[in-house]
């Protein structure tokens, strides 16, 4: 469940429109990927409990990163012009996995959530979170901003800033990382860079792209992994509800999807939605819900 947890995850981070973070929490494994993450964070636990949750977490975090791993580079490689053809197919398919999902979080988190009404307001913030990215993501052409074949520090340094950004989206449900690149121009340089590495083309420009990028990632996981831990401990209802704020907010993303890519198409209408898709999406989240109770009950 974990390894497919990662694949699906990693599907998601790599094409703009739904969070790999989505994803996670709506398979349930959300909290022990953020958990998993903030082990290696330095904390005030003592020796040999900070070294039991790193054991526990790389345990799985091997297993999540293996699926993850398999999934983006099937996305990098394959799925990408997958995407590109079947854009309101794979759109669809978001669609349903978000609506679908959206009910069995409130009824998992009901105990949380309930009597709570109040906190609404954060679910109206996550949402306008989310449709604020997307109306100002650029359709298209927005990679320029980086693209020029003059590449200074500046440029590279810039890389780790928006990877920093995107990163923390990835984690976050609702908001994608890669619409976040896109924002600032940096998805195709970054998607083309590693497409580069994985067919061994190492030029130094590549390596550099990708090596600033990187470090704004760990970077990125470093501050915003805590954070979301301590607020799913301390304030877990209003994260909740924003959380669910934030995916009420990615459906906007998911039918806008279509205009941010590399060759922008319209948004997504109800001609060119797709309701076969729209319910194998939901078919496939009530599959995995059947899988992961039968997994815990075979747990316990």
């Amino acid at each position: 469940m974990v390894f497919i947890c990662g694949f699906l995850m990693a599907l998601a981070d790599s094409v703009p429109g739904v969070s790999g973070g989505t994803i996670a929490f709506l398979l349930g494994c959300y909290d022990d990927f953020i958990g998993s993450l903030d082990a290696f964070i330095p904390g005030r636990s003592s020796k040999e409990e900070r070294k039991s949750k790193i054991k526990t977490a790389l345990r799985f975090l091997s297993k999540l990163g293996v699926g993850w791993i398999i999934g983006f580079v099937s996305a990098v490689l394959v799925l990408t012009r997958v995407f590109e053809a079947h854009i309101y197919q794979i759109s669809s398919l978001f669609l349903g996995f978000i609506i679908f999902s959206i009910p069995l979080i409130i009824k998992e988190e009901w105990a949380t959530i309930k009597s709570k009404y109040y906190n609404l307001i954060f679910t109206l913030i996550g949402a306008g979170l989310v449709v604020l990215i997307t109306v100002l993501n650029p359709s298209g052409g927005g990679d320029a901003a980086v693209a020029a074949e003059s590449i200074n520090i500046l440029d590279y340094l810039f890389y780790t800033m928006t990877g920093m950004l995107g990163i923390s989206a990835m984690v976050l449900p609702g908001i994608s990382g890669s619409t976040i690149l896109l924002i600032f121009g940096t998805y195709m340089p970054i998607m083309t860079a590693i497409k580069d590495i994985l067919h061994f083309n190492f030029s130094m420009e590549t390596i550099l792209k990708v090596g600033f990028f990187g470090v704004g990632v760990i970077l990125g996981i470093l501050l915003v992994i805590r954070l979301v831990k301590r607020s799913l401990e301390k304030f877990r209802s209003q994260t909740v509800y924003a959380i669910i704020g934030l995916m009420l907010g990615s459906l906007y993303a998911v039918v806008m999807g279509p205009q941010s890519l590399d060759t922008p198409q319209p948004a997504m209408t109800v001609d060119t939605f797709s309701i076969l898709f729209f319910v194998i999406g939901g078919a496939v989240i009530f599959g995995l819900q059947v899988m992961q109770y039968f997994m815990e009950k075979r747990k316990k």
